[in-house]
């Protein structure tokens, strides 16, 4: 019998996702608040606004009720933006309460939530009650909705607390394009996915102010050892960090034109305010958003983190992104390791 999967959210990611599973051979439905876009999915079997000259399965059913896209459903699948997360899982916790349901909670989201610095799944056990899930799981790694749509080699790990859930969402997702691995640090998964965002829109700024390929090395290289110094202060394991949710997942966003995080920084890095940024953008930069969590999370607990620092100076102290960089190059000498 069909694995029934519910999917929150209908954007590139999600609804990628969605026929990753739909040709995997589970029972897909797919929600979004967005009666317009449920429409096309349903009618046109498209979804123009987030993935171009693409066509869905028409076997993917989309819905504007979020308690119908839920019913019955075996698994349930979070890909909204980090910030309304809490609020969509609430809704979700509420139906699950009253109805009795029980379901493995997945999320595939990337971003801290802001004031509270909960990591989604975090979010996602204090909105679930205990007895409506199995398990909560993360899925992350390097991958470009856009190349998955086109069936482009792909390799992301599932990671979970509990290792049949995450053995049982692997072989769900798994076909000849798209690898799972399984992976036990939730905590590392988590923050590598959602810090290397900050690296990316930094990425994009130096490609913005015509900065060459040592410049976005370092920036790089230099980024995920401090992802990995704050991560590993949570208790992360420090070898997440030089898997597919740390130094894959930068590689790919912080080097993508399909990247918004890289297309953001590009165009701060050509001049324009961050107000018209993400006017332009029309979608949700969670590397805005993430920056300040981070850099406060880095002041709270006295982790040095010069790059996130830099970008949130640059986003909400109005820095200049020159002057940012030169700060950045000025600081005292220091050890690479250590």
């Amino acid at each position: 019998m069909a694995e029934k999967i519910a999917i929150l959210g209908a954007g590139s990611w999600g609804s990628i996702l969605a026929s990753v599973l739909d040709e995997n051979g589970s029972e897909v439905r797919i929600w979004s608040y967005n009666p317009e876009q449920v429409k096309e999915l349903n009618e046109k079997h498209t979804n123009k606004r987030y993935v171009k000259d693409y066509t869905y399965s028409e076997s993917i059913v989309a819905y504007s009720d979020i308690e119908i896209a839920i019913e019955d459903a075996d698994d349930i699948l979070f890909v909204v933006p980090t910030q309304v997360t809490r609020s969509v899982a609430r809704q979700v916790g509420e139906i699950m309460k009253r109805t009795g349901q029980k379901a493995t909670i997945l999320h595939a989201s990337k971003g801290i939530e802001e004031k509270t610095y909960d990591r989604l799944s975090q979010v996602l056990a204090e909105e679930i009650a205990p007895e409506n899930r199995d398990a909560i799981a993360v899925l992350s790694g390097p991958s470009q909705a856009e190349d998955v749509a086109r069936h482009d080699i792909t390799l992301v790990t599932v990671a979970s607390e509990n290792q049949h859930a995450a053995e049982k969402l692997q072989k769900l997702f798994m076909n000849n394009y798209f690898r799972v691995y399984t992976n036990d640090d939730v905590i590392g998964v988590e923050i590598g996915a959602a810090l290397k965002n900050i690296i990316a829109l930094g990425a994009g700024a130096l490609h913005g102010l015509g900065y060459g390929d040592n410049a976005k090395a370092a920036l790089m290289t230099r980024g995920l050892a401090e992802i990995s110094r704050l991560g590993t202060s949570f208790g992360a394991n420090p070898l997440t960090f030089i898997g597919l949710s740390g130094v894959g997942d930068i590689i790919v966003t912080a080097t993508s034109t399909n990247s918004r995080n890289w297309r953001a920084g590009n165009e701060l890095g050509q001049g324009k305010s961050l107000s018209e940024v993400v006017e332009n953008m029309g979608m949700v930069i969670e590397g805005v958003a993430t920056a300040r969590a981070a850099y406060e999370l880095s002041q709270e607990r006295g982790i040095e983190m010069p790059i996130t620092t830099a970008i949130y100076k640059v986003l909400y102290e109005n820095l200049e992104i020159r002057d940012a960089i030169r700060w950045a190059m000025t600081r005292d000498g220091k050890a690479e390791i250590g």
